[in-house]
């Protein structure tokens, strides 16, 4: 199926002129002729690449670029400039922004095909969930250069084992590494002054962690710790920030895995706020079953331990194990040998809404 292309250009020749040129490689094409009317179009059409003048009417360029990147499901959509301004400052800034690329007027036809080409590409390859084994972090290697940038690191990988319960990294620690889930279930909390735990997130195989204090060059504000058995990859620092570094792509990914983990514990704790208990226990079941059976398998259920589930729903576990015995009497769980099965998702889910 041809990828669509929105082009954001005030200036009709400009504009008829790229689309046509898109066209003939055989692009589906969008047109706008003012800032507005783009992100109108990108965000009804959501296209898979956006080629944008700067200097426009009621929105330029920048403006563009900047709400359409406050939007989690529009950030990935590569993003090109196309501008008359071929100044190194304008430049500079466009890419510092979150451009993909800038391409100055009058262009080359080639030019512009070749761009446009290259970033639909690493973008497509960039958008699949990496596998939940030691090739995931390999194609993100392949995609960021395509060549190995890291062929030492992926050959002499350092895989680490823990048993379940045991520390990963500690409060306070300063970050030496990225973690890869290849097997197992990982949590990260944090404890009050009473040091009672309030697990911040779980993370499942096939997805990174620790990331957060690497880019924000801080120490670790909470605990990693295996809830499972579980082996993990560990990706030397200074490795992982040649590759964010070097690749623009690379640093978005890894930008839009901590926007969305920032917006889900502003949730998380609002939660812990202002809902009842049994509002709490029914989001923490919810969140749990969603985060560890995403394709819905039949028979799948929870064994996580009681004060797992009590720490994400923020409870006493005593009012954890009282209300699960009260969702049991009504039918809306199961427990069988300590793990628990969701019998009725609608009711837990109009529970919390």
């Amino acid at each position: 199926m041809p990828s669509t292309i929105l082009i954001i250009e005030d200036m009709q020749e400009v504009r008829e002129n790229v689309a046509e040129i898109l066209e003939l490689d055989n692009y589906n094409v969008l047109m706008a002729a003012d800032g507005k009317e783009g992100v109108q179009l990108a965000l009804e059409h959501k296209p898979d690449l956006i080629i944008c003048d700067i200097s426009m009417p009621v929105l330029d360029g920048y403006g563009v670029l900047h709400m359409l990147q406050k939007r989690e499901e529009m950030s990935a959509i590569p993003f090109i400039f196309l501008s008359a301004r071929a100044e190194r400052t304008d430049i500079r800034k466009g890419m510092e922004l979150g451009a993909d690329d800038y391409l100055v007027k009058p262009f080359d036809p080639m030019e512009l095909l070749h761009a446009v080409e290259i970033r639909l590409k690493k973008s497509q390859r960039l958008r699949q969930e990496l596998a939940p084994d030691i090739n995931g972090f390999s194609s993100l290697l392949n995609t960021a250069n395509g060549n190995d940038l890291l062929r030492d690191l992926r050959e002499g990988r350092n895989v680490n084992s823990y048993k379940k319960k045991q520390i990963i990294y500690a409060t306070g620690n300063h970050p030496a590494h990225l973690f890869y889930i290849l097997k197992g279930k990982v949590k990260t909390s944090r404890h009050n002054e009473d040091a009672k735990e309030i697990i911040t997130r779980v993370y499942n195989e096939g997805e990174f962690f620790g990331y957060k204090a690497l880019l924000e060059d801080s120490t670790y504000q909470d605990e990693a710790e295996a809830i499972t058995p579980a082996e993990v990859a560990v990706i030397p620092r200074s490795d992982f920030e040649t590759l964010i570094y070097s690749n623009m792509d690379v640093m978005k990914k890894f930008l839009r895995l901590l926007t969305a983990n920032i917006s889900e514990s502003e949730q998380h704790l609002l939660g812990l706020a202002y809902n009842s208990l049994r509002k709490k226990v029914a989001d923490a079941l919810l969140y749990l079953v969603r985060k560890y059976n995403p394709g819905k398998t039949p028979g799948f259920s929870l064994d996580i331990g009681r004060d797992n589930i009590a720490a994400i729903a923020g409870v006493a576990k005593e009012s954890l194990i009282r209300t699960l015995g009260d969702f049991r009497d009504e039918k809306i769980i199961s427990i069988e040998e300590g793990c628990i099965m969701i019998t009725d998702e609608k009711r837990l889910d109009r529970m919390v809404n």
